[in-house]
């Protein structure tokens, strides 16, 4: 991607899934890379699988006051940060009448909250500085209800909204962009879901399969890039297909 390379990237929760992905995809594009997330032991497996990273931090974006120290750290390393992967989330699976206060205030305090506290604490260096991207992953489940899932649905609802409105009061310094996956074969999707579950939801999407990391983490790149230098305050679907027309609840492969 034209304009990549040399860029200074955060990534949160980038120790799994969508994140390693997408910080081995701008490693490749010649990116230095801070991954931040909160687990302790994928932090120390992600800084042996990818050495080149400049640097793992431990932080939970939940927490202002390590999201302000995990950004000045990643500044410290880096010298600047040029573009922001806000990815860092979580999902429980449970019926809508047993969520508990304690599992909506965790999975809102992550999701929502917590894309809140990178971005405003990294669009201030941003803004300072004189150019910048922040990228904010949000969900299909944002703007189509999904059953099971109502907090994450109404946390990732709450990205995209957050999205618009930060793209139009950052513009023209930084550009804000989404993107929505569907169904992403992750380890937290995987942990989820049984075999038997994941055929189900295959045969509902028009291209019979999950999303691999590495295909969300292209259209991060694209759009971090600067073949995307007029792109802002938009959210990018990347389900297959799966949402288009209604087809989320229709369709099924022969």
């Amino acid at each position: 991607m034209r304009g990549l390379k040399g860029k200074n990237v955060l990534v949160t929760g980038g120790a799994s899934g969508i994140g390693q992905a997408t910080a081995t995809r701008f490693l490749d594009e010649g990116c230095a890379v801070c991954v931040l997330d909160r687990s302790a032991e994928a932090c120390e497996r992600i800084t042996a699988e990818l050495p080149a990273l400049t640097a793992v931090i431990n932080a939970d974006v939940s927490n202002l006051e390590q999201v302000r120290a995990a950004v000045d750290e990643a500044i410290e390393h880096m010298g600047s940060i040029d573009v922001v992967i806000n990815n860092a989330g979580i999902s429980i699976r449970h019926d809508f009448l047993d969520i508990t206060p304690e599992e909506w205030d965790e999975v809102l305090g992550v999701n929502l909250k917590g894309v809140f506290q990178v971005a405003q604490t990294a669009a201030r260096h941003m803004v300072a500085k004189g150019s910048g991207v922040i990228l904010n992953t949000a969900s299909t489940a944002g703007n189509t209800g999904y059953p099971h899932y109502a907090d994450y649905s109404a946390s990732k609802g709450g990205v995209i909204a957050l999205t618009q409105a930060m793209a139009l009061e950052l513009a023209p310094v930084v550009r804000v962009n989404a993107i929505s996956p569907g169904y992403v074969l992750t380890p937290m999707q995987r942990a989820e879901y049984s075999d038997a579950m994941l055929d189900a939801v295959n045969r509902k999407i028009p291209l019979g399969r999950h999303a691999k990391p590495e295909e969300i983490a292209a259209l991060f790149a694209f759009l971090a890039s600067d073949d995307a230098s007029f792109a802002t305050g938009h959210v990018y679907v990347m389900d297959g297909a799966e949402t288009t027309g209604g087809l989320c609840s229709q369709w099924t492969h022969e």
